[in-house]
Formats: structure tokens, sequence, C-alpha cells
């Protein structure tokens, strides 16, 4: 039995205990190590790392072998048929330790780190297989289809009895009693009747099971890749579905991925909620009717939202109950599959938002369910408080427990492989690194917070694994941590004893807006406190930068939109009439605010569905609240199609943004320098890439004249401008006009030059403003403006559809032939 379910090999300990209650203490420290920022590049935050509890493993295996051309770590994480020596040395070359002097003091958890995941992935190599294949649980637990019939394979250790029973057995599992194997796994085949599939497709199952006081339950399968509930029945459970459609009904997939881009652009959306009606939209619906606007707008990678099967709406996806299903509110799994498959034809990668932070609370329809007083050894979950989250009403994974592991990382290959994503963005990774979960816990930038045993060991082992699986699938996947303790590591790739996540999200930067327009005057805005915030990230660690998601757009906040101009949206939009001072200042902050976020705040950028167009009202779920309302759980595209309203303005320069980051890459650019906070002026410039951006946050001042640094000599024109009429603006700066450098200071002498800029140019400068400029060169000077302004007309002719009609100019790189008219292009 052994030998014919290789699948279940595993050290003599049934579920192996990654961890145990000896705790191993590292030497730590209290010195507080503050953020340094770098002049060129990004700034080096302050952060640390991991804590002290051992793992027990029987037998102690080693797995190190030296690898020429090679770091030590390199070899030691990488190579799973190697062996590990004990040595002290052979961790000793540890490559994050290069990124921050400060981490070198906490080198000894850095090698128990790396020591730890060597030694699981090699008992992964001796009793799965690999890594790669023991996260392929999927093709053994759950229902598969066999010789002549269906098996089907639960683990449920805690279990006295079990049965398979469903729509095909008239839900009577006596004949259909399950064996339960030394591991804790039951299974059992059925078989196929003549012509007559064993189960048939679309019928509905569940996991029947005896606890240890006699009692009978059941429970939807835990790899179920379908669930459904029934509609009439006001809080019905959900049912498992068994799926598998023949193959004339599943979806063949037709276009590659697309490949991955320098930056990420991403559009976060929630499928159910992207319809202009007020009902649950399609994931059909989605790809034919909101694919097409997100490509318009030039982002590159869409984020999908509330996936995973949830029974709880409102949650907005984030207390999963089914873990391998589609969320069926919106279809089945072979309208995912369409929806991907759509935007790969676009041009668009696409992310998925994972929970595997924690799991909803739920009994009947939840993974929950199959926690009957086990142990932690013997359930998904924690026992006692660490296995339930207080404010979340949620349970907490045992990253210690092998098939738990088996569990989490099959999952994130089954939407790699099935579904075809591009990648992932991991909810909850606070909360999963620390055993306060993050709650009442303000990070202040001392490294012993990271580095002691608030850290949870099993999640971070847990979350090098996820990381290394997925890149070596899908070596360009796109991998994204919503982090806001800013641990370092987080960010660098696990070959160099990182955690290996390729971006972090940049999740204080919303919070400054926030309580900038909730708290403080324009005038009181400082350039520096803006600067500083949008710049302070780790050096060599990637984050996604957003002004807002859908954080802030939940009922009970406001939309920058919605801060900026409140009441006056729903009476001051009309083209037909002046704007009002406020809807003046709303539209151009807004402009502003997302603009400076995505060109200083990261190496890539986030939007939320609506608001690129700064979508008037918050979302607002069905919920006993508001009579279980659809009213504000949806939309409003039209506001963005009629041309008389003025959330077409914004719209546009979102479009533009995107598209500058298009053609100059500015946000994969390393090149990055703030050369003047003026507080008195309040104006912030700088550079990304070889672009010199000029942000005017004064209310009333303009600058005519304006003197700003730069790097390179030569001749500069507007590339992009938040003034243009065409994006709501008073069309104050001249896009015909050129600006020549002039040289300052002394040569190689930086202290003698224009706030440390060797060359310099002046620029007309409007209240309330950003304007880009771009270097001319001259045998491109013309193909520069035929290429940028020609990209519109295509991308707008692509897109088609009514929606697309106010999709006029862009973003500006003109020649005088050009000129500034609409019309010409």
């Amino acid at each position: 039995m052994m030998g014919s379910l290789g699948f279940l090999h595993k050290p003599a300990l049934g579920s192996l205990p990654l961890s145990s209650s000896k705790v191993t203490h590292f030497p730590t420290r209290n010195k507080q190590h503050l953020a340094i920022q770098k002049p060129i590049g990004v700034t080096s935050g302050s952060q640390k790392f991991l804590g002290h509890q051992t793992f027990l493993f029987a037998p102690r295996i080693s797995i190190y072998r030296r690898v020429q051309d090679s770091s030590t770590i390199s070899a030691l994480v990488t190579d799973d048929s190697s062996t590990m020596a004990s040595t002290e040395e052979d961790t000793d070359d540890i490559g994050i330790l290069g990124s921050d002097p400060v981490l070198e003091q906490y080198k000894d958890h850095f090698k128990y780190r790396v020591r730890k995941y060597a030694e699981q992935k090699a008992l992964f190599e001796k009793y799965e297989r690999g890594l790669e294949e023991f996260a392929q649980g999927y093709l053994k637990f759950g229902f598969n289809r066999e010789e002549d019939g269906v098996v089907y394979r639960e683990w449920a250790p805690a279990a006295q009895e079990a049965q398979l029973i469903g729509d095909f057995n008239g839900w009577n599992g006596a004949n259909h009693i399950m064996e339960k194997n030394q591991y804790g796994v039951w299974s059992i085949k059925v078989p196929d009747s003549g012509e007559n599939p064993a189960i048939p497709h679309n019928s509905r199952v569940k996991f029947r099971f005896k606890h240890g006081d006699g009692v009978w339950v059941d429970r939807i399968p835990a790899w179920i890749k379908y669930a459904t509930v029934d509609p009439a029945s006001f809080g019905a459970p959900y049912d498992g579905v068994y799926w598998d459609p023949p193959s004339s009904e599943r979806y063949q997939f037709k276009y590659p991925r697309p490949p991955k881009p320098k930056a990420p652009r991403i559009y976060e959306a929630h499928v159910g909620m992207s319809s202009s009606e007020p009902r649950i939209n399609s994931y059909r619906e989605f790809a034919d009717d909101v694919l097409p606007r997100i490509r318009a707008n030039n982002y590159n990678t869409v984020q999908l939202m509330a996936v995973m099967e949830h029974s709880y709406y409102a949650s907005f996806g984030y207390h999963v109950t089914s873990f391998f299903a589609v969320s069926s509110r919106s279809g089945t799994p072979e309208d995912l599959k369409y929806l991907i498959d759509k935007a790969h034809s676009l041009g668009l990668r696409v992310l998925m938002d994972v929970v595997h932070s924690h799991a909803s609370n739920n009994v009947t329809d939840g993974l929950n369910g199959f926690d009957v007083g086990q142990n932690s050894q013997e359930s998904y979950f924690h026992t006692g408080d660490r296995g339930y989250h207080k404010l979340w009403d949620s349970r907490l994974f045992n990253y210690a427990n092998w098939e738990v592991l088996r569990f989490l990382l099959s999952n994130l290959r089954w939407w790699l492989e099935e579904f075809k994503f591009d990648g992932f963005r991991f909810d909850g990774v606070t909360s999963m690194l620390y055993h306060h979960h993050g709650v009442n816990m303000a990070f202040t930038g001392n490294y012993d917070e990271y580095f002691s045993e608030a850290t949870d060991a099993d999640a971070v082992l847990y979350l090098m694994l996820a990381n290394s699986l997925i890149h070596n699938i899908l070596p360009d996947a796109t991998v994204i941590a919503e982090d806001v303790s800013g641990m370092p590591g987080l960010g660098r790739p696990v070959f160099e004893g990182g955690i290996g996540f390729d971006y972090r999200l940049a999740m204080a930067i919303p919070d400054k807006w926030i309580d900038y327009l909730k708290n403080k005057i324009d005038i009181d805005w400082s350039m520096k406190e803006i600067s500083w915030g949008l710049t302070n990230r780790r050096y060599t660690e990637k984050c996604i930068s957003y002004a807002e998601s859908h954080d802030q757009a939940i009922v009970g906040d406001k939309t920058i939109a919605f801060l900026l101009m409140d009441k006056e949206m729903y009476s001051g939009m009309s083209c037909l009439t002046d704007a009002s001072p406020t809807i003046d200042r709303g539209i151009a902050l807004h402009k502003m605010i997302h603009f400076i976020t995505m060109a200083l705040g990261g190496e890539g950028y986030l939007n939320f569905m609506g608001n690129e167009f700064g979508h008037p009202e918050w979302i607002d779920f069905p919920r006993e609240g508001n009579g279980w309302s659809y009213e504000k759980c949806r939309r409003q595209w039209d506001l963005v199609e009629l041309e008389h309203l003025r959330y077409k303005f914004m719209n546009a320069f979102d479009r533009a943004m995107n598209l500058l980051d298009d053609k100059f890459l500015f946000l994969a650019s390393t090149k990055q320098i703030v050369s003047s906070t003026n507080e008195e002026d309040k104006v912030i410039v700088f550079e990304r890439g070889d672009l010199i951006f000029v942000f005017n946050f004064h209310p009333e001042n303009a600058y005519d004249g304006y003197k700003v640094g730069c790097d390179l000599p030569g001749k500069y024109r507007v590339a992009l401008d938040s003034d243009a009429l065409e994006f709501g603006g008073h069309g104050r700066v001249g896009h015909e006009a050129d600006h020549f450098t002039s040289p300052e200071g002394i040569p190689g002498v930086p202290e003698t030059n224009f706030n440390n800029r060797p060359n310099s140019f002046k620029v007309l400068s409007p209240p309330r403003t950003c304007v880009v400029y771009y270097r001319v060169e001259e045998k491109e000077e013309e193909n520069n403006a035929i290429d940028l302004v020609g990209a519109i007309k295509t991308l707008t002719a692509d897109a088609g559809g009514a929606q697309q009609k106010n999709f006029k100019v862009s973003a500006y790189v003109e020649d005088k032939d050009i000129g500034t008219n609409p019309s010409n292009v």
C-alpha cells in the first residue's frame, strides 16, 4: 500500500511535526535602527527578522553540496539532491546580509531560517519526490478520475468512520464507506456503471464522518473544485459539486501568457461588483465588458479579488470557505478560464488575490468543519487562542503541519496550472509573520520587532516554500506581499536568504494621503514629508505603490475623489457649467496624488476598479444593515462614458500616465532622484529614469521661469501635462516649447551644482499641476511624437465599444506638425 501511494510517504510520525515546544533563544538587541534616505535609488528602511522556535525533525537530514560559481546559500536552498552539512560555515555566506549592514547583527536568525528551509526541502525530496511533486496534492486528494471510476481521498485523522454521500447515492452513504490509512487519509473508489460515470458531472457531494463523541457530521470536501448554494433558500449552506465536464465542455486555452512586464501596472478588480447594474456580475461579462476598459487605460496586469469560494459575499472574498473552488456567484471554473484567456489575448497578465493567512470560521461550508476536537497535528488549524484571529473571526492555519503544507502549496500550483494565473497577491502577510498578527502593534523601525519570539517561524518557512514553488513552476510569476510591517528580506529571493516575494505593497502611502486630506489644509502640506513617505522603502526590495485600493473604497471610508469633492460630485461634475473651486481643486489634486504616488512611490503601481475616474461612491456589499441592497456594490461606468461629465478627465489622465510608463519605462528605472522639495514654493522636482517631474502643490502660486535641475544636458519637451484641457485643466502650459539646459557649477563637483544636479532648465509651473519633461534625442525627435500619439489612436481603436469614445489625447510628446489640438489625433 505504501508503495502504491507514494504521495503519502512521510516520516513515521504521521502528520510530520515541523516544530516543537522547544525554544532556542538567540541574542536580541534593543538598539533602534533608523532609516537612511538614499540620494539615488530608494531609501533603506529600518527593519529586521526572525525569532526563535526550533523545528524538530526526525530523522535529521543534511542537504548541502558546494556549487561552483554560486554562493553557499544559493547551493543550499536550490539543490534538492544535495546534502547539507551541519557546520556553521555552510550558512555563513547569506546574500541578503550584504544589502543592509545592520542585518549582519541578526545573522544567526537568517542561518536558522535558511537551514530549516533546506531541511524541509530535503524531507520533501525523500518522502514526496520533491517540492514540486508534493504540491500536486490535487491529483490524489479530493475527487480524481482513475481507471473505471472516481477515487475520493480526504485527510481527517480524528474521524472515527467516514462515508461519501451525494446526489449519486441519494445521500445515503451506507454503501460508500471509506477506509482510513495510517496517516489519517480516508479513501474510496466509486466504480463506473457501464457507460455512466461513477459520479455525474455537476452533481452534489459531501464528506460524512463521525467524530470522537459519536456524532456524524456532513462537510464539504476540503479539496472540492466547485461549490454552490441553493439561491432559493436564505442562508443555505454551500454544497460541494463534483466538477468533471466532458471534453466538449472544458474550456481550452487559446492564448499564451503575456511576457512579464518590466514594471506591473495593476488594475485591482472585483468581478462580482463590476457590473453597472445592481447585481452580481459574471466572469464572462467581466471579460467581455471590463477587460477592454482596463487594456484601453494601458494597464498591463489585472489583480482579481474574491476568486476563491467564500460564503459571505461582504467579506470581499477574504473569508474563504473552499480554497480550490472558484466563487460560484460569478460562474463556473470554465467561465473563469475564459476570463483569464481573454485577458491574455489582450496582453494582460492576471494575478489572483490568494488568502492563505486565515480561513472562514464557518463550520458547515468551510474548512473549519473538519476541526472537531483534534489536536494541532490532526487539524488544519492551531488549537486554542493561537488558532483563532479575534479581529477577523477566522481560523489560523498550522503551517508546521505536513498535510497543511501539502494543502496550501498544492492550492498555489492548482491556480497556476489549471487556470493559468500569472502570479499572486498574498493577503494578510503581516498576520502570518507574527504571533501577534500585527494587532495593536505599531512598527517603529526597531529591528528587534522583526527578530524576536513574536515572529512565527513556521509561517516564514511556509512563505519561503511557497515563493520557491511558484517561481520554480512559473519563473516569470509576479508575487506580491500585503505586509504593513516592512520585514526586511520579504522582497528578496529565497536563494539569498529572503522570503522570496517580488514586491510588497506600499501600504503606508494611502494612509498618509487620507491623513492629509482629512486633517491638513493645502498650504500646510509638507513637500519633504510627501517625498519622504513615497521614497521610504527598503533598498533592493521592490514595492507596488498605490494612492487607494479597495480598502479605501469600502463603506465607512471615502475614496480620494470623495474626500476632495464630497457632495459636489453629485451636482458639480457637468462640463456645461464652470467648475466650482471645489471641483477644480478636486480634479487637479486627484490627478496629482495618483501620479506622484505612481512616479515616486515604487517599482509598480496599483489602482482599484473605478478610482481611475474618481468613482463617486463607496462600496457597500449587500448586508442586513442596508437591506441586502446591491445599489452600491457596482461600478457606474456610465459616468465616464458621458461626454458632458468631468469624470472623463480623470480617466483620460489615468490612461495617459500609464501610457507614459509604457513608453519611457520610468517605473522600472533604478534612477530615482529627488532634487528639490521646496516648502515655500510647494514644489517637488525629481527624476525617474531620464524624465523630469515637476509637481506644484501650491493652491495659488504660478511660477514662470522656474528653475529645475536635471542630469543630462540637451533639449527637453513636455511629455505629460495634467493642466492640459483634455484632462480637465486650464491649458496654461505650452507643449510646443523647447527647453534647453544650462550647465551648473563645476563639472564633477556636485556641491557646486544647482540642487546637486549638473544641468538645469526653466519651466512654467501653474498651481496644482504636474508636468513631465523628456529629453529629445535629435534623431528620434519626430519619431517620439508620432509613436506616442499613434499608440493612443491604435489603443483606442483596438479597445472598441462606446465606452472608449471619450479616450482622446492622453499624453504629450508632441512635434511641431502635431500641435495640441485633439482633433489632430
